[in-house]
């Protein structure tokens, strides 16, 4: 199948634009692939900060995406594809990253997975343990694209 993962608005290893943290608007980036699963299958984003203080912090969790699906566009709306689950910030959207002012950056992985079934069956607002518990045997290809976000202390 060979699953591949690309965004027109962040690159692989360099740093998030402003725009899609919360010193911007905060919107969710534009995120494309190719090696789709294939019918009565699905994908499932989760992106996480593993570098956070208090440990790793779930920032977007979305599931059942149809396995037709190419992208994501720039600023997805809550409920305009799949089921979202509840991010570290306590919402159901992309949550922008935000790391306390004088960190080195931290390092923000965005991991689609290609299952083997339609849907997790999961209600939404489920946190990440859930959906990472219910899709465990069902992943039949992954692929990550890391990006960094640092703010300036001060």
């Amino acid at each position: 199948m060979a699953l591949t993962f690309t965004s027109c608005d962040i690159r692989e290893g360099e740093n998030i634009p402003a725009a899609f943290t919360c010193d911007g608007n905060g919107e969710s980036p534009e995120l494309n692939w190719t090696g789709q699963p294939g019918p009565g299958q699905s994908f499932v984003l989760i992106m996480h900060d593993p570098d956070a203080p208090k440990g790793d912090f779930s920032h977007w969790l979305l599931w059942d995406i149809p396995g037709e699906a190419q992208n994501l566009p720039k600023g997805l709306k809550v409920h305009s594809i799949g089921v979202s689950g509840r991010n570290s910030y306590g919402t159901l959207d992309y949550g922008g990253p935000c790391p306390p002012p004088g960190h080195d950056p931290h390092r923000y992985y965005f991991t689609l997975y290609a299952l083997d079934i339609p849907s997790l069956d999961l209600p939404e607002g489920s946190r990440r343990a859930e959906v990472e518990a219910a899709m465990q045997g069902h992943i039949l290809e992954q692929t990550t694209l890391i990006a960094r976000y640092g703010r300036k202390k001060g």
